[in-house]
């Protein structure tokens, strides 16, 4: 089964508003989240002079969730600017299931999951190890009206992605936004791969690509059958080098989150078949950074 391979579409956008800019993001060594600021947004929120504006609304609530990042502190969020690229995707592709690795304090599950409920979806599983994050989410989808449609799963990514499946609530992936802990990136595409949770058709949108930058995801999705053969029988591509393609990123995820251990013996599979592009972007904060969008447009015999 193939799809054509001119379905890309260019969601690029090339001027950054610097008027919406997010305060910057703390310098190294310093806490950049879950030191207490993702309560404190609650409090801010729930404690706006608009509240009563702000329910049922997943537009005004993120309008709250911007400036609190413009006014108090830094949110690590995909922010309007690439979330409007994945809103884009969500529009085109239609998703009847969508999911999200990586939820933080919602902003992606309520920009995303009312352009899955906008398209016709059903479901927006959101995936957030820590159970503060997950309670967060879970607040604000309700204080959007999006309870019918997002749904928060707490635990680690491959844990839940094997929970769902096992319990046939998670079938298919029509669409997946990745935007985790980075070094999990391509070992759990490699487990929706090898669960027939990702077919031909699945489309893929992995967050910060470019900062901090996930060379090992970008280079499996890249690589074409052949590569990916070659690399599965020499296991080449499975073993990982955190600490020097990561760095502070998984230092500080380790200190925050505890350490996540990840299965490389998986291999996903290899035959299926990507087309992969990068769309430059801006961080919230106003710092370049891309959205890798990859489509699975065929399997290899």
């Amino acid at each position: 089964m193939e799809m054509p391979a001119s379905t890309m579409k260019d969601f690029g956008h090339t001027a950054f508003d610097n008027k919406k800019a997010y305060v910057a993001q703390e310098e190294q060594g310093q806490a950049f989240f879950d030191d207490g600021r993702e309560i404190e947004l609650l409090h801010f929120i729930y404690g706006h002079p608009t509240i009563e504006e702000i329910r049922g609304s997943p537009e005004k609530v993120l309008e709250a969730i911007d400036e609190y990042g413009r006014t108090k502190k830094y949110l690590m969020n995909v922010g309007s600017d690439k979330g409007k690229i994945v809103s884009e995707l969500v529009a085109e592709v239609k998703p009847q299931v969508m999911v999200e690795l990586g939820g933080y304090i919602g902003y992606s599950a309520l920009l995303f999951g009312n352009a899955v409920r906008k398209a016709g979806g059903k479901r927006y599983f959101s995936l957030e190890r820590n159970p503060e994050f997950g309670a967060v989410i879970a607040s604000l989808a309700d204080l959007a009206g999006l309870s019918d449609v997002v749904k928060v799963v707490v635990g680690s990514s491959a844990d839940s992605i094997k929970r769902l499946h096992a319990s046939g609530d998670l079938e298919h992936i029509d669409l997946m936004f990745l935007d985790h802990y980075k070094p999990a990136y391509t070992t759990d595409l490699k487990l929706c791969e090898y669960l027939n949770l990702v077919t031909p058709g699945t489309v893929l949108a992995a967050d910060n690509v470019i900062k901090p930058g996930n060379p090992p995801y970008l280079e499996y999705v890249r690589s074409n059958v052949e590569q990916k053969r070659k690399a599965a029988e020499s296991e080449q591509s499975n073993g990982i080098d955190i600490k020097s393609q990561f760095g502070r990123n998984a230092d500080q995820y380790k200190e925050r989150e505890g350490e996540e251990k990840l299965n490389t013996e998986i291999k996903g599979n290899p035959n299926l078949m990507y087309e992969s592009k990068l769309v430059n972007s801006f961080e919230p904060t106003g710092e370049p950074d891309g959205v890798e969008i990859t489509r699975c447009i065929g399997l290899a015999e």
